[in-house]
């Protein structure tokens, strides 16, 4: 074992929070901190380039994500889902797809209705602001001076305009920013987490990269945090394997962990820290009882409702170039979207459905899941992976809002506006009509977006993790900074919501609450 260092913070994690929260600190405060990141360093060139194929690519085997899958889903018709997870400096912001969403007013407001007290949007708003770069500008709702560069959809498609035409004409507004005053049934193009010279603004290009040369701090690439160490009721820091040797990290303040939604609760249970009758099953002693540590697993699925079309269409810059939000489920006026949609000139199917002809998708997405899985451990190895069980669609509702998201995107694609691109339906066909034969599309073709969620999850109640300050329930010294403590999943993509976590938990830190 290496002799044990000694700093102010250790965070375990160098995604999209834990960039945040270790840059943070560093500006504030005079603290030494270590930032410890399983993965390596963000210098490929495939991890800053925007287009499509390199995204793609680092989404492999070579190292750039954790390749985490499901258990079996029987409302998948028993497939196994991947879910990777990123796997370098800037996480899942340096391998995601660049889509900033923040979610809806009524995320947050929910959050503080379960007992959060300061997370409602009010409360969290000014950490939106405070993180971004719009390059429109600031106002009420956005931000112009912070160091994440956020940049409109310059160049849409003809086809990607005509799908925003197309939502008007069947009564929803647009275009619309999503991200300031109102989300609900608008129709939009997608803002995206770029430079102005068309490179990934990564938390770890816009957030670490600017403190790396600063001596308080200290980032250790290749290092896994395989259990935190534990005295007197307290997190005295961290143990970590890095090149097959053990070494331990002290805190003489705080541990943070950022693992994310996946990587955080195995930590915890390793360490101890969960369900005491779980954790005897595996041998290993329970030291707090915390009953809520990897349950509550939430994420968004989607799939493809795809079209040929008989005109050529260009490669698109995103995955997605415009979208939608709207209500499936019967609902009054105060609810959030429970649909979301990506929308852009691919086909983005099943292999089985695809053809060599130009085409465009309709992806629904599910935005507000009702089903809840869990997070794991398969065995007190501290280098297995996690037991990912979602249980996706186990919920009837979950899946009657995907199918109505078929009909809606089919009315979408026979309006005046799309007519002109629309060839002959791929995905799921046309003769796929009955409620039945929807069912069993949505079963065999839904994925994941890979927004795995609310595992350590925030709150007041006997299930809850942490408290409204981030902090583990019954361990001193020891807080949560991201996606895990959600208590429910923000109504579209969740990097944006994750960077704002961060902030907030830097200023929690700081104030010493």
């Amino acid at each position: 074992m290496q002799n044990e260092e000694s700093y102010d913070y250790v965070v375990v994690g160098a995604g999209s929070a834990g960039c945040v929260v270790a840059a943070r600190l560093l500006q504030r405060t005079d603290a030494r901190i270590l930032l410890l990141e399983a993965g390596g360093a963000d210098d490929a060139e495939a991890v800053h380039r925007t287009d499509i194929p390199s995204m793609v690519s680092l989404w492999g085997p070579q190292g750039t994500v954790w390749g985490y899958e499901t258990v079996p889903q029987a409302g998948l018709g028993g497939r196994t889902i991947p879910v990777p997870q990123g796997r370098m400096l800037g996480g899942g912001s340096s391998v995601n797809a660049m889509m900033y969403v923040r979610g809806n007013r009524r995320d947050f407001d929910g959050w503080r209705d379960l007992g959060n007290e300061g997370w409602g949007y009010e409360d969290v708003l000014p950490y939106f602001r405070r993180s971004e770069s719009y390059e429109e500008g600031g106002s009420r709702y956005r931000g112009a001076d912070g160091p994440l560069s956020v940049v409109p959809y310059a160049r849409p498609a003809e086809v990607s305009r005509a799908f925003v035409a197309a939502a008007g004409e069947l009564g929803f507004d647009g275009p619309g920013d999503y991200n300031a005053e109102r989300q609900e049934n608008t129709a939009f193009f997608y803002q995206s987490t770029r430079t102005k010279d068309d490179r990934r603004a990564s938390t770890a290009v816009a957030y670490l990269h600017p403190v790396l040369g600063d001596p308080r701090l200290t980032v250790v690439t290749g290092a896994t945090a395989t259990r935190l160490v534990l005295r007197g009721g307290r997190a005295a820091g961290v143990e970590y394997l890095r090149d097959g040797e053990r070494h331990i990290a002290a805190a003489t303040a705080e541990v943070v962990l950022s693992a994310g939604a996946l990587a955080t609760p195995r930590l915890l249970l390793l360490s101890g820290i969960g369900p005491a009758a779980e954790l005897r099953g595996h041998g290993i002693d329970p030291v707090v009882d915390l009953p809520g540590v990897g349950q509550n697993l939430q994420d968004h699925l989607l799939f493809g409702v795809a079209y040929e079309s008989p005109r050529e269409l260009p490669v698109p810059e995103l995955l997605a170039e415009a979208g939608l939000f709207t209500t499936a489920r019967p609902a009054g006026e105060d609810d959030a979207p429970d649909l979301q949609y990506f929308f852009g000139p691919v086909q983005f199917v099943d292999e089985r459905y695809k053809t060599d002809a130009p085409g465009f998708t309709f992806a629904p997405i599910l935005a507000r899941p009702r089903s809840r899985g869990t997070v794991t451990l398969a065995s007190a190895d501290v280098l297995a992976p996690p037991v990912v069980d979602p249980h996706y669609l186990e919920a009837e509702e979950d899946l009657e809002v995907l199918v109505r998201g078929i009909t809606l995107a089919r009315e979408l694609a026979h309006t005046r506006a799309l007519t002109p691109f629309r060839g002959r339906e791929l995905a799921p066909g046309v003769d796929v009509t009955s409620p039945g034969e929807l069912a069993r599309y949505v079963r065999e073709s839904a994925s994941t977006v890979w927004h795995p969620v609310g595992t350590c999850r925030m709150g007041v109640d006997g299930g809850s993790v942490v408290d409204a300050r981030l902090r583990v329930h019954g361990v001193d010294g020891l807080r949560i900074a991201d996606a895990s403590v959600m208590p429910a999943i923000t109504t579209g993509n969740t990097n944006a919501a994750v960077v704002m976590i961060g902030e907030k938990a830097a200023d929690l830190i700081e104030a010493g609450a």
